[in-house]
């Protein structure tokens, strides 16, 4: 870098005083939000929930020792020195299939064909798995199947899922506040629940406004647009836990706007996107002034320096808040995935984590004109030896919603440096992880 380039130096630089920071602006806008009430929740629809209460095992799991193979059910000691060469013929007493209780115990030098996941029958503490008795032949030869030769020896124990190994009766399986997976879902199905008391998701309204949008679906018109931000923004809610509410398009003018919030103050967040400029017709402002109260206007950061947030009255006189996004798509993406991903995670009861980063060197340079942070849109991707890089998406205008198609993570440069050259590591906040990395 050489000394005489403005740009290729780290500068500070002066600050707007009514700005906030990023992080800033983001505990002004938890500290008006609260974990929501549970709700009793279909496990089908539970997945990346939050368990409301202790769950305790009332069984154990599973209920009896029962077979891990298809095989025959034997006392290990009468299979000792067992071989191929020297099998030992067993008479086969019985069968018993999944689902079935052994009608009779397992009786010395004698054997009980069972199937994956049937209860052992008594005395029995072993089981030979069919590949490794002569039952196949028996088949091709058409034999009777009243015995079976065991070409291996086994230890009690083998191939035997012991009664309680998975939980016990009494046992403590999950904590109130645990996060509900795949593998948490299986384990409360297992225990017979067919629901469970949840943090339910939060309803997010989400209001575009503009005299230029149309809904995808509708003729295209000249000097016209396609309301984009709705969909990217209900997307975006799903992902993150929520439940996407569409309300509209509201026109530029205050009572248009008005009688759509009428219905969207009834949810949990309110997302408006468009009107928090400065512009004659940015009437976002102007409605919260009527409706509510205005607790930020501006971040210090780019994409997505004009951010509203603030309260919305219900007709009860109760308040809900309101989160207004830029107009331009990047910005408000990239404004959601700063202030409405955090305030989703706390309304879902879930602990406060940011997306996963890294570091990765910088194919192109990222410039900061006006000491903002910036969030560039990058595509994260290794190299021959592993190491992470990131190239530039495209050109990085708020308007160009493509480069964000293209991004799997943020580049960010913050409000203190001037450049990050061509060459120098960036942290990346990655959009996607780890899939998307290739």
């Amino acid at each position: 870098m050489t000394d005489h380039n403005y740009h290729d130096r780290p500068h500070r630089h002066h600050y707007d005083a009514e700005m906030l920071s990023v992080e800033e602006a983001r505990d002004r806008i938890l500290s008006y939000f609260n974990t929501l009430p549970s709700s009793d929740t279909p496990l089908v629809d539970a997945l990346g929930q939050v368990l409301a209460e202790e769950l305790v095992a009332s069984f154990d799991i599973p209920p009896m020792s029962n077979s891990a193979m298809d095989g025959y059910a034997v006392f290990a000691a009468d299979t000792s020195g067992a071989s191929k060469k020297k099998p030992v013929e067993l008479p086969v007493t019985g069968v018993i299939a999944a689902g079935q209780l052994p009608d009779h115990p397992l009786s010395p030098a004698t054997a009980i064909r069972i199937m994956t996941g049937a209860p052992l029958p008594g005395n029995a503490d072993a089981v030979i798995p069919f590949e490794d008795t002569d039952e196949q032949e028996r088949k091709k030869r058409d034999e009777s199947s009243g015995s079976v030769s065991v070409h291996i020896s086994v230890e009690p124990g083998d191939n035997v899922r012991d009664a309680g190994e998975d939980l016990r009766a009494g046992q403590r399986v999950f904590e109130e506040g645990q996060i509900l997976r795949a593998g948490e879902i299986g384990v409360i199905a297992s225990l017979g629940y067919a629901s469970v008391n949840a943090v339910r998701r939060p309803t997010v309204a989400i209001v575009s406004t503009g005299d230029e949008l149309l809904q995808p679906g509708e003729e295209h018109q000249p000097g016209k647009i396609y309301n984009s931000n709705a969909y990217s923004i209900a997307s975006m809610v799903t992902r993150y836990g929520g439940v996407p509410w569409i309300i509209g398009i509201a026109k530029d003018t205050v009572e248009s706007l008005e009688k759509l919030l009428d219905d969207a103050v009834s949810a949990d967040l309110v997302v408006t996107s468009a009107g928090v400029s400065k512009g004659d017709y940015d009437v976002v402002k102007d409605v919260l002034s009527l409706r509510g109260e205005i607790a930020l206007w501006s971040v210090r950061m780019r994409p997505a320096k004009p951010l509203a947030f603030g309260t919305l009255k219900r007709r009860d006189g109760s308040a809900v808040p309101h989160l207004g996004l830029p107009g331009n798509p990047v910005s408000a993406m990239v404004a959601f995935e700063q202030f409405g991903r955090p305030a989703l995670r706390l309304m879902m009861g879930k602990q406060q984590t940011g997306k996963p980063s890294i570091q990765a060197v910088m194919d192109d340079p990222i410039h900061n004109y006006d000491g903002r942070r910036i969030y560039a849109r990058v595509r994260v991707y290794t190299n021959d030896s592993g190491d992470y890089h990131a190239r530039l998406t495209g050109n990085q205008s708020s308007g160009v919603l493509s480069s964000m198609a293209l991004a799997n993570g943020l580049a960010i440069c913050t409000d203190d440096i001037g450049m990050i050259d061509a060459g120098e590591t960036a942290t990346v906040e990655m959009l996607d992880w780890p899939d998307d990395i290739f």
